[in-house]
């Protein structure tokens, strides 16, 4: 698996998990605080498009993740 692969993995994990836990609606339900992780997360995926770099990229390949798409 590649790092940017990793990283739509890790990222869409993240967003569905603090969704999860911040959305009334959910039986797992603990506080709406979690929306701000689901903010910060979407934040991040725009800079990271705008800017081209992506620092969880960079980690995982010093990692010794190969690069690619």
């Amino acid at each position: 698996m590649t790092s940017w692969r990793l990283v739509h993995v890790i990222a869409g994990s993240f967003i569905l998990i603090s969704l999860a836990l911040g959305v009334q609606g959910s039986p797992l339900f603990l506080s709406q605080w979690w929306l701000a992780f689901t903010a910060f997360v979407g934040a991040n995926i725009l800079q990271s498009g705008l800017t081209r770099w992506c620092l969880m990229e960079t980690l995982l390949r010093k990692l010794g993740l190969p690069a690619g798409c």
